[in-house]
């Protein structure tokens, strides 16, 4: 397997002096990243390499490569990785029912040469683009491959091959390749291991929950609606429910959650009451609901 190629800049729409840079055009889209993980994400545009992302589920990692194609001017496709996903349903697919109106306007005209009938048939303006092939055509591009993890080992060996040439070949039309190679960010949730092939080839980050600070300052940044006590109470009483042993402790998305249907309900700060009508904004499974309500709701909301 060939390493990844070196190319050109991979987003030439937009220079970073350095992560702090970087950072700072992040924030300006509403994403505040941390000096780790804004370092990881300069180092992927400077060394065009992918940058594969693992964390919990809400620490940000999909919104990073939404950030990312902001602040670079980019394309940004994503491909949601499942069970069962197959290359077809990532790379492209032919348009059937266009196809035979073509082929049928076609015989209507005459055209009766089989050669040249199947050559129109396989056109490019009947070519569906999916995820991996609009990466590599709509350039410059910001791929996110979503929860990897949760794609079969063959799809994982196909995705390594399909981003070490940055190309992809179709059968009827030949070889299309990128004339700027896309930035690549993986993400996984870590429900399995993903092969060291994989992540050999590319800069890899964990995504830690963010410090009590950092999350009253993504409240506040992306909800400027609610109070400086609110954000402050979610934040605090978050970092509480993350180390109450829960099957799915909240991210940050769940905090915002939560922050957003307080402040609907009108509140100002967070207080057990309101916190205890509010939980399945911030809690996903039965059983956290259950141990949450055997403990003492004062103990972990109260100011």
């Amino acid at each position: 397997m060939t390493p990844f190629a070196t190319a050109p800049d991979p987003l030439p729409a937009e220079r970073f002096t350095g992560p702090a840079d970087l950072a700072d055009a992040l924030a300006r889209t509403g994403y505040l990243a941390d000096e780790g993980l804004a370092t990881a994400a300069y180092l992927a545009l400077r060394m065009h390499r992918p940058l594969f992302l693992e964390g919990d589920a809400g620490v940000g990692k999909t919104a990073l490569a939404q950030a990312m194609a902001e602040v670079t001017g980019a394309h940004f496709v994503r491909m949601q990785c499942y069970e069962g996903l197959e290359a077809s349903q990532a790379l492209y697919d032919w348009d059937f029912p266009r196809q035979m109106l073509h082929l049928r306007a076609a015989e209507a005209a005459g055209v009766n040469d089989a050669e040249e009938l199947e050559r129109g048939l396989y056109d490019r303006r009947f070519l569906l683009a999916r995820p991996l092939l609009a990466a590599i055509e709509q350039t410059p591009s910001v791929l996110l491959v979503d929860e990897i993890d949760r794609a079969d080992d063959e799809f994982e060996a196909f995705l390594l091959e399909i981003l070490s040439d940055n190309a992809v070949t179709i059968p009827e039309l030949g070889r299309i390749v990128a004339d700027v190679p896309p930035l690549v960010v993986l993400t996984s949730n870590r429900t399995r291991e993903v092969h060291d092939a994989l992540k050999r080839r590319c800069l890899y980050h964990w995504v830690e929950h963010p410090s009590y600070e950092r999350e009253v300052a993504i409240l506040r940044t992306r909800l400027p609606q609610i109070t400086a006590k609110l954000a402050e109470d979610v934040a605090r009483a978050t970092a509480k429910l993350r180390a109450a042993d829960l099957v799915k402790p909240p991210g940050v998305a769940e905090a915002m959650d939560w922050a957003t249907a307080l402040h609907v309900l009108g509140a100002k700060e967070l207080d057990p009451d309101r916190a205890a009508a509010t939980l399945g904004a911030v809690l996903k499974y039965r059983e956290d609901v259950d141990r949450l309500h055997s403990m003492t709701l004062t103990a972990l909301f109260g100011t």
